[in-house]
């Protein structure tokens, strides 16, 4: 099964005029939750959905109008890194959505640091 868990950037196509988002998942087993964040006036929603093997569904609620919510059924890829699917809210609005997993892992970049500036510390004892 997938595991889904942390920051993603996206767009999803309407009209063939992408939007940009941001996306935290969080998964618990096959559930999914967590929020994005669109560029655009909708601003910001809630996810919930599922993970089914490497099968996602979820459905985004904006907390501005939560009447408005749109479907979500995706494929991640092999490497755990890449989503594709289809986005729907009603039978005239549909398109394509994509998402890969953002750059901006905090943890990676402060080890990173952390192992550039061991042999600097090292160095200064001997």
């Amino acid at each position: 099964m997938a595991e889904l868990t942390g920051p993603w950037l996206g767009s999803y196509w309407q009209a063939k005029d992408p939007t940009r988002f941001e996306a935290t998942f969080v998964q618990a087993r096959n559930s999914l939750s967590g929020r994005i964040v669109d560029d655009g006036p909708l601003g910001e929603a809630q996810v919930h959905g599922q993970v089914t093997g490497r099968h996602i569904s979820f459905t985004k609620t904006y907390f501005n109008n939560p009447s408005y919510t749109t479907q979500y059924t995706g494929t991640v890829s092999e490497d755990g890194d890449h989503i594709t699917g289809q986005w729907r809210q009603n039978s005239r609005h549909s398109g394509s959505w994509e998402a890969h997993r953002s750059d901006n892992d905090l943890s990676k970049e402060l080890r990173a640091v952390l192992e550039k500036n061991v042999p600097e510390l090292a160095s200064t004892k001997g």
